[in-house]
């Protein structure tokens, strides 16, 4: 049964509509590998093995009839954000314990009326705040990967650390994950995988815990760029639910694949060469190029001035918005409750026992620049900071470049409980360094396994395309993809 959980999205997809194989029996194979290997990678803190039968079986039988949709029959992983009817709905917080919603975000909506099996809840960081999977109430997750000659434990990247760890596992065929500063990217890169972060708007924010309504974005993480493909076409939408939601036809995204490049200009932009920076990354960055010019794309040298000062922003922005958002979690209505002697000493203990560090040190600072005094000088700054930020980009494009190519993290995965991040915050958020300028800006950003490090360990490229143009990001990485191949871990777990 095992062999079933290596086929992709669009391999089960064709096998299951030409009855090779049935869905109650991918499914049970999925469930299988996930009951055997979650103790070693915790990727899922929820499995729903009753629900996953009994959505496998209705797809079996429709698959039957020769009806289904674009996912009939095929299990998905469902990160802990997004909330899921009558299941474990968390953001893997202690504050919201035992909470089980009694409605569906429009994005797991989207899927399930698709056809798509729901396995379980994956693990994140708490609130969506971290970018290594470590902040979770129910512990870290362990990547799949590990270095050469070493058992060390790698963290998978975050927050969607979950998505990405399953996916590269093979303990699901694919899975949701949201992005506000680059937690589909970065995990991507992380673990050999693709995701993309669509434009701001594509998907519903509906039914998703909010951390940063501005920057918050869904999307998928898959095995290889036809599988995110296949996804995003299923989770994006227009909602009436969500006024961030745009009115706009979902296009067949897996169509744009196998596109030529020829004659499209991609753009390398200078700034995002940084002092230090690893030569594995850099060879990787000049790989991609070579690639993209083989197939026959134009390489154009950019500038945008203003990324240099898009890290400091959106860790003005993003707190502020959270500490805005995380208000309406005060004991009352649902989730934990601590007792005091009145309700404002309830809220206090409640929040300060229910919230991780990290969501209170974002909480304090998000507070902190909203404040009477600081507005102004944090705030409004940094705002306008992100005006010219998404200004860089549209003269960039407005110059005629199509793709913006790009490192997508700094580094490859690191240790968990690594001594230098864990003692100094800045270490940890500068993971997000490529990442965050395409949520400021609102665009969508793909990551895509380009290469191995050294160490045997995977890097990812970024590609930034112009909003709404992932049709493009997905010809794009495709190209790469090709050129370089896919990448697996040794089985250890």
């Amino acid at each position: 049964m095992t062999e079933l959980t290596q086929l992709t999205i669009a391999e089960a997809r064709q096998k299951l509509q030409s009855k090779e194989i049935t869905s109650v029996e991918l499914t049970d194979a999925y469930l299988s590998a996930i009951d055997s290997a979650n103790d070693q990678l915790n990727a899922y803190i929820k499995v729903t093995h009753d629900k996953a039968r009994e959505m496998a079986a209705a797809s079996d039988a429709k698959l039957a009839k020769g009806e289904g949709g674009n996912l009939e029959g095929i299990p998905l992983g469902i990160k802990d954000l997004f909330a899921t009817e009558g299941v474990h709905t968390q953001a893997c917080s202690h504050i919201l314990d035992k909470f089980e919603p009694k409605y569906e975000s429009t994005v797991t909506k989207n899927l399930w009326d698709d056809g798509a099996v729901m396995l379980g809840k994956l693990n994140m960081d708490e609130f969506a705040m971290g970018s290594s999977n470590e902040t979770s109430y129910y512990g870290a997750v362990t990547n799949p990967w590990r270095a050469k000659n070493s058992n060390e434990s790698l963290v998978p990247g975050g927050s969607s650390g979950g998505s990405a760890s399953a996916v590269s596992a093979n303990l699901c065929a694919g899975a949701t994950a949201t992005d506000t500063g680059g937690s589909i990217r970065q995990p991507a890169a992380f673990t050999g995988t693709v995701g993309i972060k669509p434009t701001y708007g594509r998907c519903s924010r509906w039914g998703t815990v909010a951390f940063a309504s501005s920057l918050d974005q869904a999307g998928p993480i898959a095995r290889d760029v036809r599988d995110a493909a296949i996804m995003l076409r299923s989770m994006a939408s227009t909602d009436a639910k969500d006024t961030t939601c745009v009115d706009m036809p979902v296009p067949d995204y897996e169509a744009a694949l196998g596109g030529s490049v020829k004659g499209m200009k991609i753009g390398i932009p200078k700034e995002y060469r940084m002092d230090g920076m690893p030569d594995d990354i850099e060879k990787l960055w000049q790989q991609g190029i070579a690639w993209l010019k083989d197939a026959g794309a134009e390489i154009v040298d950019i500038s945008l001035p203003h990324t240099k000062y898009a890290l400091p922003a959106y860790y003005i922005v993003a707190p502020a918005e959270a500490s805005s958002n995380l208000a309406r979690y005060d004991g009352v209505r649902y989730g934990l409750r601590v007792d005091g002697k009145n309700i404002e000493d309830m809220y206090e203990q409640t929040r300060a026992e229910g919230f991780g560090p990290e969501v209170r040190r974002r909480i304090m600072i998000g507070t902190y620049v909203l404040s009477a005094g600081y507005y102004d000088a944090y705030y409004i700054k940094a705002q306008k900071v992100r005006t010219l930020i998404k200004r860089d980009f549209e003269n960039a494009f407005a110059q005629g470049i199509d793709t913006i190519l790009t490192p997508a993290t700094p580094s490859s995965a690191f240790a968990i409980g690594d001594k230098e991040m864990a003692s100094d915050p800045v270490k940890m958020y500068l993971n997000d360094i490529f990442t965050v300028t395409v949520n400021m800006a609102g665009l969508p950003g793909i990551a895509v396994p380009a290469g191995l490090d050294e160490k045997g360990l995977p890097l990812g490229l970024q590609l930034i395309g112009k909003p709404f143009d992932e049709e493009g990001l997905f010809k794009t990485a495709h190209v790469i993809e090709q050129a370089a191949g896919r990448f697996t871990p040794d089985k250890w777990w």
